[in-house]
């Protein structure tokens, strides 16, 4: 890490990244990243499914350190590479242990890779996946607003435990209708970028109760190690400024996510965190001077 810019900050709560693609990271290795993260007391994290190719891989992960968990589920991005097949192959997998929600599914209209008809019919599958398995969903949702209300109050009778939407960037009547139907919304560095003042808008307004902290790495680097990779050990950078808008201390709004986030993705019914016992057998403290 560049030792020109701040240095990670050092908190004594611990921390989940609620969302990243650890099969996409490239500067590091995957042992590396996880020793950074564990340094920067990020006991969590949670590799997200986006395309019928990284499926395995996700599960390949969760198989390869205590503290990854994953998802499974198809971007709208790639919403016309999933065949009935593929549906079927993560209705087999979404059981499996550590394997915590639906996603990251949902509508992208500003970029349409795949046509919106199929992104509607794909996304309603992958809800019903959800509905099916009792999951919570992780939602990507841009310039779509309205279809994702309207899609999302179709199934608020039958999805029980909600879930989050990520990257949380769209206007403030869908915050506002998501929130009041019980879900979570994402934050990540995008709250750091000095023309996110929509994003910051959506933090004021949104209950500490309902917020989670997420990196989205590879992507949406945290000031000031903008235009380097993103990684899980930048949480820090994140919380530090959701606090500051808040107007929160760290500690408090620490465990209250931390909180979010076991409650929204059931991570207490995956196994308990061996991390105390972990980290003195592998030699890593915490250094919080």
């Amino acid at each position: 890490m560049s030792t020109s810019k701040r240095a990670i900050p050092a908190f004594s709560q611990p921390m989940i990244d609620t969302h990243c693609h650890l099969d996409y990271l490239k500067e590091r290795p995957l042992d590396e990243l996880i020793k950074c993260a564990l340094e920067a007391n990020i006991q969590s994290l949670i590799t997200i499914a986006v395309s019928p190719a990284n499926q395995q891989t996700v599960r390949d992960l969760l198989q390869l350190h205590p503290m990854i968990y994953g998802t499974q589920g198809v971007h709208p991005h790639d919403a016309d590479q999933l065949t009935q097949d593929g549906l079927d192959e993560n209705r087999a997998h979404i059981g499996l242990s550590k394997m915590v929600a639906v996603g990251e599914i949902g509508l992208d209209y500003h970029y349409e890779h795949s046509p919106r008809a199929v992104q509607r019919k794909v996304f309603e599958a992958q809800l019903q996946v959800a509905v099916d398995h009792n999951k919570p969903v992780v939602i990507h949702t841009r310039e779509a607003d309205e279809d994702t209300r309207a899609i999302l109050a179709n199934f608020s009778r039958d999805l029980k435990k909600r879930g989050v939407i990520h990257s949380f960037s769209s206007g403030m009547a869908l915050a506002s209708f998501c929130l009041d139907e019980g879900y979570a919304l994402g934050f990540n560095g995008m709250c750091t970028f000095n023309k996110a003042d929509n994003v910051r808008e959506i933090l004021r307004y949104t209950p500490a109760t309902q917020i989670l902290l997420e990196t989205d790495a590879p992507y949406l680097t945290p000031v000031p190690y903008r235009g380097q990779e993103n990684a899980p050990f930048y949480l820090p950078f994140i919380a530090e400024k959701i606090a500051q808008i808040k107007a929160l201390t760290i500690d408090d709004l620490l465990a209250q996510v931390y909180k979010n986030s076991v409650t929204v993705f059931g991570l207490h019914s995956c196994g308990k965190y061996p991390w105390a016992e972990w980290r003195e057998t592998n030699g890593y403290t915490l250094d919080t001077e």
